[in-house]
């Protein structure tokens, strides 16, 4: 019986980690003419505490639309979220 509870426990534990949402806001820039944006981007849950993979999911991301990341500002939950969405503007979760 204690095996059953500490395995549902674990199975409820890492399902409930796999699913947490997580998102960064970033700067980024395209050249000739110079254009800036702010942004907010949906990331994989399975990054969201490696800063040096955070930043190259963005960069991938960023890099298929010719943009280039200038810095990742933070990493946040959902709760978070809204109050990014405005200065974001056509940038929030656009990629």
């Amino acid at each position: 019986m204690t095996k059953l509870v500490l395995s549902t426990l674990l199975m409820v534990f890492f399902a409930s980690s796999a699913s947490a949402e997580c998102y960064a806001d970033y700067k980024a820039k395209r050249d000739d003419p110079l254009r800036l944006h702010y942004g907010v981007i949906e990331l994989p849950g399975d990054i969201c505490s490696q800063g040096s993979a955070v930043q190259r999911y963005i960069e991938r991301q960023l890099s298929n639309n010719d943009w280039e990341l200038l810095n990742v500002l933070s990493v946040f939950g959902r709760d978070a979220l809204d109050g990014k969405k405005a200065d974001a503007g056509q940038f929030y979760l656009r990629y």
